[in-house]
């Protein structure tokens, strides 16, 4: 079997230590562990798009100023069909 020496930050390592089951090694617990897939929401994108902007990656300011504005314009005035069934008999 080979083996894989790895460095973890000091946080890490006890949250990994308290996840050990009685005598269980630090390979078995890394093997049940989930890592799930993280949300592809238009929220989720968006809140990340806007993380990188903030780490100066990603889209331009003038991107996240257009999408602002049309989440205004659409608030302010959704675009909802009028129906007749709406109307007061």
């Amino acid at each position: 079997m080979a083996i894989k020496t790895i460095s973890l930050e000091l946080d890490a390592y006890e949250r990994l230590k308290r996840a050990k089951r009685g005598k269980e090694s630090f390979s078995s617990v890394v093997r049940r562990a989930r890592f799930d897939a993280p949300e592809s929401t238009g929220a989720a994108i968006l809140q990340e798009t806007q993380a990188l902007y903030g780490a100066k990656k990603g889209a331009a300011k003038k991107a996240f100023d257009y999408w602002d504005r049309v989440e205004a314009e659409e608030s302010e005035a959704p675009r909802v069909s009028p129906s007749r069934w709406d109307a007061d008999s």
